[in-house]
């Protein structure tokens, strides 16, 4: 792998490159721990919105799945990026900038899932690349498909491969598909507030995301951070579920799509508030930090319905 940006790379090798098909298997356990690493069940155990996602009581056959756990379907990819013909970087200066999930059928609570990987965007920001990954995932026995995962990375000092005085820019799809909208002045319809245990980032490592970034003090002090910072996805995670939770009213199958972006870091043991703006069947969303009242996330959920009960 590079470690050094490079602008001298041809974007069309980039943009239809293939990546090879890969296999992740997963187990009702695995499902489970993920929602206790999105704080499932962390101020209630026998919560009866969060209970069937770490177990299943009388009447249920098996658990069921946040959506959001579809997003570890697409760990991996930041570094199978490094494979890109010609992209040079550093990898300790990628940023994970946005994460964009369609969910088209409910996960089961177990399986084995093929994911198809291609080139989304490819983005010339002078310092720095922009790169679109779409990671389409299958149920290996049905074929069906489940899920797509669109994440955005930040490759900061590779940028500048432009060839024109026009910065290169391709993107499969419009532009303002999976914009992050604009928070609302308004007062939000809902507000819902999760602690971050101390240990929540070494729960959630074992979802499968194990940069040390998130669990070693040494590799937290050289990236400039006092101490290892929360998972971006994990804060994701603890968002849609706080919608589940208060807009969907428990309710995991009324998520049609997911959009975050990662504004700022996060620490374990600080507190996460989540406000929420109903407009239509889209929920508008912001994640703050109680403690230094600062914006970390922000994004939208679409519902293909919603309840009854609101």
């Amino acid at each position: 792998m590079a470690t050094t940006g490079s602008s001298e790379f041809d974007p069309q090798k980039i943009i239809t490159y293939k990546f090879p098909e890969t296999t992740y298997t997963y187990s009702e356990r695995d499902a489970a721990l993920y929602a206790l690493g999105v704080g499932a069940c962390a101020k209630d155990a026998v919560d009866d919105k969060e209970l069937k996602f770490v177990y299943h009581p009388d009447g249920q056959q098996s658990i069921q799945v946040l959506p959001t756990f579809a997003a570890l379907f697409s760990i991996g990819y930041s570094e199978a990026i490094a494979e890109l013909p010609g992209l040079q970087y550093d990898p300790r200066l990628l940023l994970h900038g946005q994460q964009y999930i369609e969910i088209y059928k409910p996960l089961p609570s177990s399986a084995s899932i093929i994911n198809r990987a291609s080139i989304a965007g490819l983005h010339d920001k002078g310092k720095a690349t922009v790169l679109e990954v779409e990671i389409k995932s299958y149920e290996k026995v049905s074929g069906d498909l489940l899920c797509m995962n669109r994440m955005a990375v930040f490759l900061r000092g590779a940028g500048g491969f432009s060839k024109s005085s026009n910065p290169y820019s391709y993107s499969k799809y419009p532009a303002n598909q999976t914009a992050a909208p604009k928070i609302p002045k308004g007062q939000p319809f809902v507000v819902f507030e999760d602690y971050l245990q101390p240990p929540q980032a070494l729960l959630y490592r074992l979802s499968g995301d194990y940069n040390p970034l998130h669990s070693d003090p040494r590799v937290a002090d050289v990236a400039g951070f006092s101490r290892p910072i929360l998972h971006g996805l994990c804060t994701l995670g603890f968002a849609v579920r706080a919608i589940i939770k208060c807009i969907c009213k428990g309710d995991p199958n009324m998520i049609k799509n997911i959009s975050g972006r990662f504004l700022l870091h996060v620490y374990p043991g600080e507190t996460l508030m989540t406000e929420m703006w109903l407009e239509g069947l889209r929920v508008i969303y912001q994640v703050k930090v109680k403690e230094r009242k600062r914006a970390v996330l922000a994004g939208f959920v679409d519902l293909h319905r919603l309840s009854s009960s609101l």
